[in-house]
């Protein structure tokens, strides 16, 4: 998939260049590609350099949380709801606490950690599966919630904004968390009326209507407020979670007696890690996407599609951000280059590039999700869980572009 994606982005530059110089008389146009390959180059490595600083330093602080147990803790919490959500797995079954800490570590921002794990929890599914080639029920909902962008703290997109040099990174945490739980709860509701799922069930009623609740009057108190104090709401809240995350993992490491500091070092040398063996992705991702855009081969199906919405009469300025929602479902590092393409192109705090950081905070990355924890467990039916993962995806997207028309309008 990867492969094809990045073929096809370089095949689409050369027609569209290749248009260019004939009909338009253009052959500048090849010359701003080779600079935009070197350009692109170069920007992956300024990113590289704020990735490798920040996964290190926040990988060092869930280190501490792992340590002091904060993960697990959570995961006890919310297993009485999995078992309920999945009847045919047994109660006490060790899926269910994997499950939660999968769930758990991707709230936090753990993804190093919650692929294993999740993993790890697919191959216990299975060893339950009464036909191993199609997917269970318990399975296709573990992967769907997985598939539908869990990840409440979305440090990477803070990151990126950093480096792009926002004033305020953590200025789409609002939209952020807004969209994203729109996309979880259109996957959730999605497998649960394919499953027939007991939702009047009094543990299950009693989190769905708590969330409801709790959501329902957030945006109720949103709703009265302006633009600008809803920007200026988004920002205080995303660096006091942030902050006080932090906080809290250094306060619960010595009261359950962990050597923070060591524990620090061993999770930043992780960091150091992840972030080394991502910069050939992102060199070659970020270098497709300049290609494509010098090329004219990104603006013209931009423009096409800014003529269609501009002839129905809405607002065109969402077009822009459209690239990163149309790439994500296949590939999470060619929709991370086209986000930090955007926020170079049109200015980092610019409406497309906020729309393309939620949108990058709000969707997944559904097919790798799908062949990869499935693959590992040999499925090769998937039944519902593509239709549900994708109707996610829509609805992160939507809710992505209705939330920032009511943030930074």
């Amino acid at each position: 998939m990867l492969n094809a994606l990045w073929f096809g982005f370089f095949a689409c530059a050369a027609a569209a260049a290749g248009w260019r110089a004939l009909a338009h008389g253009d052959p500048a146009v090849f010359a701003a590609m080779v600079e935009s390959l070197f350009a692109m180059a170069k920007l992956s490595v300024e990113v590289m350099i704020l990735l490798f600083g920040t996964l290190t330093l926040w990988l060092g602080f869930l280190k501490i949380a792992e340590r002091a147990l904060l993960v697990q803790t959570l995961a006890r919490w919310l297993s009485p709801l999995f078992a309920r959500l999945m009847p045919e797995v047994p109660s006490g079954h060790p899926a269910l606490g994997l499950i939660t800490l999968n769930f758990t570590a991707n709230a936090l921002g753990l993804d190093n950690a919650a692929t294993p794990i999740g993993l790890k929890a697919m191959r216990e599914l299975q060893s339950l599966n009464p036909q191993p080639a199609v997917a269970s029920n318990a399975q296709i909902l573990f992967l769907v919630l997985n598939a539908s962008s869990l990840t409440l703290l979305p440090v990477s997109i803070f990151m990126y904004r950093a480096q792009q040099g926002a004033p305020d990174p953590t200025l789409v945490f609002l939209p952020i968390l807004l969209a994203t739980s729109a996309s979880t709860l259109a996957g959730f509701l999605s497998v649960a009326l394919v499953q027939r799922l007991r939702l009047r069930d009094p543990v299950v009623l009693s989190w769905l209507l708590g969330a409801a609740l709790l959501l329902g009057g957030f945006i109720a108190l949103l709703a009265t407020l302006s633009a600008a104090a809803l920007a200026s709401l988004s920002s205080v809240l995303g660096n006091a979670v942030l902050f006080g995350l932090i906080l809290l993992f250094l306060l619960m490491g010595a009261v359950r007696r962990v050597p923070v500091y060591e524990a620090f070092v061993d999770g930043a040398r992780e960091g150091f890690e992840v972030a080394k063996n991502l910069l050939p992705y992102l060199v070659a991702m970020l270098c497709a996407v300049g290609v494509l855009r010098a090329s004219g081969a990104l603006d013209l199906a931009l423009s096409g599609i800014r003529a269609l919405v501009d002839a129905i009469g809405w607002d065109t300025r969402f077009v822009d951000a459209l690239p990163v929602a149309l790439v994500k479902p296949f590939s999470g590092s060619a929709a991370r280059a086209l986000l930090i393409e955007t926020m170079s192109a049109h200015g980092v705090d610019s409406f497309p590039a906020l729309l393309a950081a939620t949108l990058q905070g709000s969707t997944e990355t559904t097919f790798y999700v799908l062949a990869v924890y499935f693959g590992a467990v040999g499925i090769q039916r998937a039944r519902h869980a593509v239709a549900c993962a994708l109707l996610a995806d829509l609805a992160g997207v939507l809710a992505s572009i209705a939330v920032c028309y009511w943030f930074f309008q």
